[in-house]
């Protein structure tokens, strides 16, 4: 799947199912200050990219996200490795 493609699909979720700005999303934007999200939405999202993108996101994946470029880019790998 093509990053644009991650990227629009995420993006959308994260205005439509988390009520986030789609002005606050950029690529350099610090991922957990600017979603301001608690555990249970973590599950949520972590259901969310499962049904979008059959690949599962775990606590070790979300530690290694600062920005949602590395939210992007954890997704592409997790697809890229299901390959």
């Amino acid at each position: 799947m093509e990053k644009e493609k991650i990227v629009a699909v995420v993006n959308d979720f994260l205005v439509n199912e988390f009520e986030v700005d789609r002005d606050d999303i950029l690529n350099d934007a610090n991922f957990k200050t600017t979603l301001g999200l608690d555990s249970l939405d973590y599950i949520d999202m972590v259901v969310v990219i499962e049904s979008n993108f059959g690949v599962k996101l775990g606590e070790a994946d979300f530690k290694k996200v600062i920005t949602f470029e590395d939210f992007y880019n954890t997704i592409e790998q997790k697809i890229s490795e299901k390959v």
